[in-house]
């Protein structure tokens, strides 16, 4: 059967596993992010003595992790324990899931050197100036097909076919046998058929030997090949060419070479492109810087000067196709936009497909954007949009050429690994040399025979990005937030006599999340009188006067009442004054 990691060893609460580093005839595998989630990718390589660190990503989606804060990291604190035997950071890509989390965690691993190709060492550059606080990373530009040196450890960094440029795996040489990290990527192909650039690619390090390959997961529940990106290029340049009145794109930022194409597309056909969004205007500058991008001044206008030109010579690039309440293209649906509102000539092309958890965002999108009567293009409607993310097909294809001893999959929740697992399972791969790994699993591979998956975990619960603070969210803290998310607070203010144990005054009831108190006023009245004789009956006899444990009588006595009034469970907050 295929090997995971058992269930941890029970230990006592606080404790935390930090195993020895590894023999010499060992090579240990630890992703810390990146498997178990779309995301906060990190993943640990403890080789010749040598723990090299392969990306850095955060995670947008916390509402259920920690309701509030602003993003969550992978947990760092293995590498921290670690950090004298650091030696670099390589980072496959510029997606934030991927560089998101260096400016927070680098600092906490002792600063190694970040190796990257150019696009990305832009992306990371860029992003570091939201940080002038932190001290600047070191990046070593290198480029694919080069091969490295780093301590005691040879790699090759070899190109991959991804969403943005400057996207690339790396090979890493041990005593056993290369491991190979693929990043997040796809296939060039035609018809199922990978292109020759990408045989040449994968054909390269077909000729090592190969002990481990760890690839990306995100689309195995998607049987073939996925559509290639010329194709998406080509039905958005005729749309572009042919589209008569106003041309609104929807795409995401992170869809570089999209963004590129259509903007060559519009100057192209003499049309003015306006961008619409703070991340897609970056990617563009960034484009540009690096050499991507090259169009006339005045091909790119502000949304202020579209009045200024006939609209079927206007395409506007927006952020926004995901349904986010604040993003351009749900502020000009729902007229809320300065300078840009929808006519009945418009054309939309929604170019992105779902994130799974947005189908609501999304469809509130769709409704409000029909609401003003214009033409929408999506991807079940046309060719629009092409994951970056290579299928079922592709996956098994790249396996197959990289022709490893052991194959773990990476990237993607567990659904996603297990079905990647299966796909190369039923190509012929032996089982029993398929590794299911969860975030914080340590995986050794011994002597290159045999791989051993210790019973316990090393940290890995996300640390959070919380207003300035970063680091671990109390389970406490996460336990209220969860609970105010969901139910409210219902907040008790009292006076208490301190002689007779008796209220001064009726108690003030502030409520938030939980009721609207001006049409519960029975509720309150009830509440009120519950208040009172709780408290007396609790302070009776009693001598001093304990408040606390008036409190916690109080708290417990209410939160029942309103539960069985309501069905409803808020966080029942007393404060008693002693006077």
């Amino acid at each position: 059967m295929l090997r995971r990691p058992t269930a941890p060893l029970r230990k006592p609460q606080g404790a935390e596993y930090y195993p020895e580093a590894p023999a010499a005839n060992t090579m240990r595998v630890v992703p810390l992010g990146g498997v178990e989630e779309v995301g906060r990718n990190m993943l640990a390589l403890d080789v010749n003595g040598d723990i090299f660190v392969f990306d850095i990503g955060f995670h947008f989606r916390v509402e259920d992790d920690a309701p509030g804060a602003d993003y969550t990291l992978p947990n760092s604190k293995y590498l921290e324990k670690n950090r004298e035997r650091v030696r670099a950071v390589i980072i496959t890509h510029g997606h934030l899931d991927h560089i998101g989390g260096i400016p927070f965690i680098l600092p906490r691993i002792g600063n190694p050197p970040v190796y990257t190709q150019r696009t990305t060492a832009i992306m990371i550059a860029k992003r570091q100036e939201e940080y002038p606080d932190l001290p600047k990373p070191e990046i070593i530009t290198v480029e694919a097909g080069q091969s490295i040196t780093i301590s005691n450890t040879r790699m090759t960094f070899f190109p991959v076919t991804h969403s943005i440029p400057d996207s690339m795996g790396v090979s890493v040489e041990t005593p056993y046998g290369n491991i190979v990290v693929s990043g997040d990527l796809k296939l060039e192909h035609e018809e199922g058929v990978p292109t020759a650039h990408e045989q040449k690619v994968w054909g390269e390090l077909a000729k090592n030997k190969n002990l481990l390959f760890i690839a990306d997961s995100t689309n195995a529940e998607k049987d073939g090949f996925s559509i290639p990106e010329k194709r998406v290029q080509q039905t958005l340049e005729e749309i572009i060419k042919t589209v008569s009145g106003r041309l609104i794109i929807g795409t995401f930022a992170s869809q570089f070479e999209r963004m590129i194409r259509i903007i060559q597309a519009a100057e192209k056909y003499g049309k003015k492109v306006v961008t619409e969004g703070r991340s897609i205007r970056t990617n563009i500058e960034i484009a540009q810087k690096a050499g991507l991008l090259e169009v006339a001044k005045d091909t790119i206008i502000p949304a202020q000067a579209i009045g200024d030109y006939p609209p079927d010579k206007i395409v506007i690039l927006s952020t926004g196709a995901q349904g986010e309440e604040f993003a351009a293209l749900m502020r000009i649906a729902t007229k809320q936009h300065k300078h840009i509102q929808f006519s009945e000539r418009d054309t939309i092309v929604l170019s992105s497909s779902i994130i799974p958890g947005n189908e609501i965002s999304v469809q509130r999108l769709k409704d409000n954007l029909y609401r003003n009567r214009v033409t929408i293009i999506h991807y079940r409607s046309s060719d629009v949009h092409s994951t970056g993310h290579g299928n079922t097909g592709e996956l098994v294809w790249m396996n197959k050429q990289v022709n490893a001893k052991f194959f773990m999959p990476g990237y993607g929740y567990y659904s996603m690994t297990t079905c990647h697992a299966k796909a190369v399972e039923q190509s012929g791969f032996p089982r029993e040399n398929i590794i299911l790994a969860d975030n914080g699993s340590v995986i050794d591979i011994e002597d290159g025979e045999r791989f051993n998956i210790h019973k316990q975990k090393v940290p890995a619960t996300p640390l959070v990005v919380d207003g300035f603070a970063v680091g671990d969210m109390q389970e406490v803290v996460i336990r209220d937030r969860q609970m105010l998310a969901k139910d409210g607070m219902f907040v008790i203010i009292a006076t208490v006599n301190l002689k007779t144990g008796k209220l001064r005054k009726s108690p003030d009831i502030i409520s938030r999340g939980f009721i609207y108190l001006r049409e519960s006023q029975d509720l309150l009245n009830q509440a009120r009188l519950l208040i009172k004789k709780t408290v007396e009956d609790s302070t009776r006899g009693m001598n001093p006067i304990d408040l606390d444990y008036v409190k916690n009588q109080l708290a417990d006595t209410l939160t029942g009442f309103l539960f069985s009034r309501t069905n409803k469970a808020p966080m029942v907050i007393p404060v008693l004054i002693g006077m």
